[in-house]
């Protein structure tokens, strides 16, 4: 396996220690492929994250956001009659799972539903007024007067 050393970019640039914390975190990691997930892309600022989640109901997965991360958990509760089935195959994997995914700033989740063993997430990116591209009037004033500039919000 191949490692990388990102400490020569920590010399040179300031500010981006957090990508660089999360590339240092990512190398050596597993892929985790339990559940299969899908991430689409819907639009300019609009994602969805499709799990297959076949066997689980709506209250044994948790969906929690927190800052930049969204955390997806999976548990089934213990059967009654568990013990009395005999499976000659059994592919269906009903077992526990954690799924983490690293968020861009500014992208939310804004909703979650499960139909047909599919659970779909709802992301979306909004930038705040502040963030957004403006385009700044130019004034004309002779003698030196201060003109106010307007701002317009451009999307």
């Amino acid at each position: 396996m191949q490692t990388f050393d990102f400490s020569p970019f920590y010399r040179s640039t300031v500010g981006f220690d957090r990508l660089f914390n999360r590339l240092d975190g990512l190398v050596g990691q597993e892929a985790k492929t339990y559940p299969p997930y899908n991430i689409e892309r819907l639009g300019e600022n609009a994602y969805r994250i499709s799990v297959a989640v076949a066997g689980f109901a709506s209250d044994e997965i948790v969906i929690e956001s927190k800052e930049n991360s969204l955390v997806i958990k999976g548990a089934k509760a213990p059967e009654a009659d568990d013990k009395a089935r005999e499976f000659l195959h059994r592919g269906i994997a009903e077992r526990a799972f954690e799924l983490r995914f690293q968020l861009a700033d500014y992208v939310e989740a804004t909703g979650a539903n499960l139909e047909n063993g599919l659970l779909h997430l709802e992301l979306k990116r909004e930038l705040p007024d502040s963030k957004k591209a403006r385009q700044i009037a130019i004034g004309t004033g002779g003698n030196g007067a201060t003109k106010t500039i307007e701002d317009k919000t451009v999307n």
